[in-house]
């Protein structure tokens, strides 16, 4: 009897170290859906905020995949973004 209560036990702690396991990747996964994303104007893709090379237009900030993309816009609009 008292090795049943001792497998139950260690069963039980697995299980716990398992969800609490589960419950850390999910909340990773929403706090990555959460970041704020914008469109490149050149290529289409979605870039977050932190990755975006940052170009400037008559004030108003537009947020590039690359440093190919800000050029193919610059050659596009004629303006010089900065």
């Amino acid at each position: 009897m008292g090795r049943l209560l001792i497998f139950v036990l260690i069963g039980y702690f697995i299980y716990l170290l398992v969800k609490k396991s589960s419950a850390a990747k999910i909340d990773k996964k929403q706090e990555a859906a959460e970041e704020e994303t914008f469109k490149d104007p050149v290529c289409g893709v979605y870039v977050a905020a932190d990755d975006a090379i940052i170009g400037r237009l008559d004030g108003q900030r537009i947020h590039f995949c690359s440093m190919a993309c800000l050029e193919k816009y610059r050659e596009q609009v004629g303006h010089t973004p900065t």
